[in-house]
């Protein structure tokens, strides 16, 4: 399986010839979902969730389907009927080919006083990449790429480096990085590097590697 890194948390998975997308959101790229055979949206936050972006996709492709939780399917089904499928955790799909799992609730706490909002986590393929979306979960899979948020307002570093102990990953590749300067990059690394007991990696928007 090929895996793309676009801008902050989204993701192109690339297998036998079918592409599937994960969280195309405001800070990716204008076509971060154009040629996808199948998207995936963890939660309505704009940086995960483009109404536009998506759009793009589904019109390109007549075909290309949705996934998703009922907050985000609620905004999007009256424009594309019986292409966007609700979905929530324990829920087992495949979409373009990927065997995909549902895992989680809830987004993290940003602050006791605002409000949380469902949050949905995807395993594909058995375990072959995890994308939590805006949560630290834990599948009760074993999981050998693992999609770290690295830098959000709900989150800091020592929860990033306990969450990479207790998944437990082969290895794992930094998402939600957009926030993070590129002077604290280092910071986080190396850190991350040293003490996540796991292969840490950060692919700049645009590289790939086979998971």
């Amino acid at each position: 399986m090929k895996l793309t890194k676009k801008s902050h948390a989204c993701v192109r998975l690339e297998k036998e010839g079918r592409t599937l997308v994960i969280d195309p959101g405001g800070f990716s790229e204008q076509d971060a979902a154009v040629g996808a055979d199948a998207i995936l949206v963890t939660h309505e936050h704009p940086d995960h969730f483009d109404e536009g972006r998506l759009r793009a996709a589904l019109e390109a492709d007549p075909a290309a389907e949705i996934w998703t939780l009922r907050s985000v399917a609620d905004r999007i089904t009256a424009a594309f009927p019986g292409r966007v499928h609700t979905v929530g955790h324990g829920d087992a799909f495949t979409a373009a080919g990927f065997d995909v799992q549902v895992h989680g609730e809830l987004h993290a706490v940003i602050h006791p006083d605002i409000p949380r909002i469902t949050n949905v986590g995807y395993l594909i393929d058995g375990g072959a990449v995890f994308h939590p979306g805006d949560a630290l979960t834990v599948p009760d899979h074993p999981v050998r790429t693992l999609m770290l948020p690295v830098m959000a307002p709900w989150n800091k570093i020592s929860e990033v480096i306990d969450y990479v102990r207790e998944v437990g990953p082969q290895r794992a590749y930094d998402v939600h990085d957009a926030l993070l300067a590129d002077l604290a990059r280092p910071i986080y690394d190396g850190q991350i590097g040293a003490l996540g007991g796991t292969d840490h990696q950060r692919l700049a928007p645009g590289a790939s590697a086979e998971v």
